[in-house]
């Protein structure tokens, strides 16, 4: 039967990996994401699950958006906007503000 598929953090990723390989040896793929995990993600495994829900209570940022956002953490307007350009509407520049407010905040 297969698992629910969901979106996560990369944190999250790493640290479900790191718990993995402690039980047992992991396959080629997961010792690369797990590496990937521990290189690239820029916040702690717990604090993002937290950061991700602030996010989601912005209007027009769904999940996924939140855990891209959370995983790129964006510094400037211009980071914020390029992560939305592929959608269908412009965030205005309270939108905007409010998010990059939310992330330098943090949890």
């Amino acid at each position: 039967m297969p698992e629910e598929s969901r979106i996560v953090p990369l944190s999250q990723v790493r640290k479900l990996l790191d718990a993995e390989e402690k039980a047992r040896e992991l396959s080629y793929e997961q010792r690369l994401a797990l590496e990937h995990g521990r290189h690239f993600s820029s916040t702690e495994p717990g604090g993002d699950g937290k950061l991700v829900k602030k996010l989601m209570n912005i209007e027009r940022i769904n999940e996924p958006l939140a855990v891209k956002i959370v995983e790129i953490y964006p510094r400037t307007e211009n980071e914020v906007r390029a992560i939305f350009s592929k959608e269908r509407f412009n965030l205005e520049p309270e939108e905007i503000q409010e998010i990059l407010k939310t992330l330098s905040e943090g949890v």
